[in-house]
């Protein structure tokens, strides 16, 4: 009997740690990498085309990273939001999703990446952190 209550115990737990996380990083060891308290598009002048292209973009990155959804894999560096080609220094996958969160895995990356030294670590990314991240690789 006391072996099913363990059981049923651990899978409280389990259950707990699912919905304060997204089920994957419940010990909570994934850095955070919090979105930045600027606006990167905060620079350009309003009313111009920079300024408007440089919204636009944001606005599209927002739409892709709200559709990322586990399993899907991404170009961390060398062109997020973009297909995963050869100009990729880093490939990621997404391994979970919470309210303003994105769980990225570190799959692959390349000697001269910023990632190299971190494959097959996770990490947490504010959805603002990966806007800003399709905002800059589109040249803002």
């Amino acid at each position: 009997m006391s072996r099913w209550l363990l059981l049923a115990a651990l899978g409280c737990l389990s259950c707990h740690a699912q919905r304060d996380r997204g089920g994957v990083d419940w010990l909570g060891k994934a850095q955070l990498y919090k979105a930045p308290e600027e606006d990167r598009c905060a620079r350009f002048k309003k009313g111009g085309g920079p300024a408007e292209q440089c919204a636009e973009a944001k606005y599209l990155g927002t739409i892709y990273v709200r559709r990322l959804s586990s399993g899907d894999e991404v170009c961390l560096e060398g062109g997020f939001g973009d297909v995963a080609g050869p100009a990729c220094l880093a490939r990621a996958a997404v391994v979970d999703a919470a309210t303003n969160r994105v769980l990225l895995e570190v799959r692959e990356a390349k000697p001269e990446s910023k990632w190299f030294s971190h494959e097959q670590s996770q990490f947490w990314f504010e959805e603002g952190a990966l806007v800003d991240l399709y905002v800059a690789d589109h040249g803002y």
